[in-house]
């Protein structure tokens, strides 16, 4: 069972983003009296609606959409946006999913107008906490991440924990629990710096339901008891009540009974003080497992008959339909086979309207039970008519009949069911992982095309300010040659200091030319591989022999031009300074839009495996740009007989 530390609490966000309201509905009331058909009156009406979202929630419904009117009337992009963050409060506490969703994502579509990405940040919230709500993990998590990104763009501390903490709630759902519990610790991390009580609590709760579903009881304990002790040290009720029907959670785990009805008897009666009635039946939902399990059914009856008049004063949907199937199960457990199966019928009604698919073949199979209930109370009463024997006999076979079909029907519905769940659940997860995955190369891409930008500057810099500067100062010296007479001794000087000046403005253009090649910017790739191999061929050091294959006449964008060349260009000096070798090639091929590029030498080789553990930054930018190309990568090499690497990507 999941309680209030895991539920999402995004939709409540806008509020807390803007004008603080009043302190009670008197003075607000007060205030609303004398304002204007503007802005603040529309986040006002805003606000008073949520003084009403808990005791009576047709007044804040009511609030809202005055809210609403008005913001039409002036055109107030803001508060059209802000009805979605408040009115969904309202459908989720009826379990009314589908028509929050609806309203959130219209939320959405106006946020993208407005320009501000933290309205924006928290529509994506909102939205993926309706998926959430839905069961559709992969949209859920596709929304946190992107509000997520957002957050971390404009730095905003608040709406990255709680996209945090949202993601974690996810992982828990699909049973990823060491991957929710990291995102949670995420979240906490930055709860701590806010030194915001509440979200540190909520924070923990992740990590502590993780825990308790590793089996990690003790550290699940130790959480739900700092977030009792954040309750008590903040008068915070709600806080306090998340740690003690946590505590009681883990105790029935454990199969610890005395300490877990202890918790839910204290969690019962607290709420009954404070009116929080819906703790009250969340704690009627665990401690009913906790009595049906230890076969208590008088009290499990009592508890869960509270639960279901609290569910239905509250209309809180999924809890009700919970404690419809616990009612099932205990009645089929004390032989009261027509209440069980009123509500089992009841369950199904709800999980429909919430879940949108008919259940008829397990209604079905219920009614055909309780058609042998009823024919089997029939043949006691024909019993004492001596007709026992031939109805039994009829009996029997409806009853094979009928069992049989159940059991059939039941299991190809319990078979598809459980693979379309674990398809869906693995297509989730490759969608929540190619998102991640997309991410990441997006920040590499613009890593790399900033260090393109910052070389191709320094160049520019260094030929056109420097390389300019120089030529000056060697042209100046050369008319002061011709001004001067100088002593055989100052000659000599003269002409090593130029000798000098010429080294240096060589050395210059060397470093502005690897920095930003000219003959790539000017002619393009396929020069200036050329080029680049003739330099390390006059150097002695390596002979190079370069191939280009159908580049001469092809247009490669700058960007994997850029890309191309450092590859190249890395590849060669890890051959210079690790392979000792004489000779290499350098082919460059392109057919259509397939580029493959090939590096062999005749060095001395080396173990592959080692690649796996190298951090040298060479071989980093080799993969970073390779993964940027989203292109295959192969090396092949052994000791004493050379490297070949084969490079091969799509343009797109």
């Amino acid at each position: 069972m999941q309680t209030g530390g895991i539920i999402l609490w995004a939709v409540l966000l806008y509020s807390s983003l803007h004008a603080q309201p009043p302190a009670d509905k008197d003075s607000l009331r007060r205030l609303l009296a004398h304002t204007a058909a503007d802005s603040t009156t529309v986040n006002n009406w805003y606000q008073y609606g949520e003084l009403f979202e808990t005791d009576a929630p047709d007044s804040a419904a009511w609030y809202y959409q005055k809210a609403k009117s008005l913001a039409q009337k002036i055109g107030y992009k803001k508060g059209l946006a802000a009805f979605g963050s408040h009115y969904i409060v309202l459908l989720n506490n009826k379990g009314q999913f589908k028509e929050a969703l609806t309203i959130a994502k219209e939320a959405l579509e106006i946020s993208k107008t407005l320009g501000d990405k933290k309205e924006l940040a928290v529509a994506y919230l909102n939205v993926g906490s309706e998926w959430q709500y839905l069961s559709d993990f992969a949209l859920a998590a596709d929304c946190y991440l992107l509000a997520r990104q957002m957050a971390e763009t404009i730095n905003d501390k608040r709406l990255l924990r709680i996209a945090n903490n949202n993601l974690a709630s996810v992982f828990i759902e699909l049973g990823e629990f060491e991957k929710g519990k990291l995102y949670a610790e995420q979240s906490l991390q930055i709860a701590r710096e806010l030194k915001n009580e509440y979200a540190i609590s909520s924070s923990m709760y992740n990590i502590a339901t993780a825990a308790t579903q590793l089996k990690q009881y003790h550290k699940a304990l130790e959480l739900y008891k700092a977030i009792e002790k954040i309750g008590l040290q903040s008068k915070d009720d709600i806080v306090q009540l998340d740690g003690w029907l946590g505590m009681a959670e883990v105790y029935n785990a454990m199969g610890d009974a005395p300490a877990a009805e202890k918790f839910y008897q204290q969690v019962i009666r607290f709420s009954q003080q404070k009116q929080l009635p819906e703790y009250q039946m969340y704690a009627c939902m665990g401690y009913a497992d906790l009595l049906l399990k230890n076969k208590q059914f008088a009290n499990a009856r009592h508890i869960i008959n509270t639960g279901i008049a609290l569910a239905q004063k509250q209309g809180s949907m999924l809890e009700l339909k919970d404690l419809y199937l616990k009612a099932a199960v205990l009645n089929e457990k004390t032989g009261s086979a027509a209440a069980a199966l009123d509500y089992r019928k009841q369950f199904e009604v709800i999980n429909d309207s919430i879940l949108g698919e008919k259940s008829r073949t397990t209604i079905a199979n219920l009614e055909a039970k309780y058609e042998f209930d009823k024919k089997e109370a029939t043949i006691n009463q024909l019993e004492a008519k001596n007709q026992l024997h031939t109805l039994a006999i009829q009996q029997t076979h409806v009853l094979n009949y009928i069992l049989a079909g159940s059991a059939i029907g039941l299991l190809l519905l319990f078979a598809l069911s459980y693979r379309n769940y674990r398809q869906k659940k693995i297509l989730q997860q490759q969608r929540i992982n190619e998102l991640e995955k997309e991410k990441q190369l997006t920040a590499t891409e613009a890593v790399l095309k900033g260090e393109a930008q910052e070389r191709s500057r320094l160049a520019k810099d260094l030929h056109d300010g420097l390389g300019g500067l120089l030529s000056g100062i060697k042209y100046s010296f050369q008319s002061m040659k011709g001004n001067m007479v100088m002593t055989p001794e100052n000659m000599q000087a003269f002409e090593r200091s130029m000798d000098m000046l010429d080294s240096s403005i060589k050395e210059m253009r060397r470093v502005a030319h690897n920095l930003m090649p000219e003959a790539l910017v000017k002619f393009g790739l396929d020069t200036a591989l050329k080029d680049f191999c003739n330099d390390i061929n006059q150097t002695g050091a390596l002979q190079v022999s370069y191939q280009g294959i159908g580049l001469a006449n092809s247009h490669i964008d700058q960007t994997t031009a850029i890309s191309i060349y450092r590859i190249v260009q890395e590849l060669i000096n890890n051959t210079l300074k690790h392979a000792s070798a004489n000779n290499a090639i350098v082919q460059v091929s392109k057919a259509d839009n397939k580029i493959s590029i090939t590096v062999e030498d005749d060095g001395r080789g080396f173990n592959t495996a080692t690649l796996q553990q190298s951090n040298g930054m060479g071989w980093s930018n080799i993969k970073q740009r390779v993964n940027l190309l989203k292109g295959k990568l192969d090396v092949h090499s052994q000791q004493g007989e050379g490297t070949s690497v084969l490079i091969e990507f799509t343009l797109s």
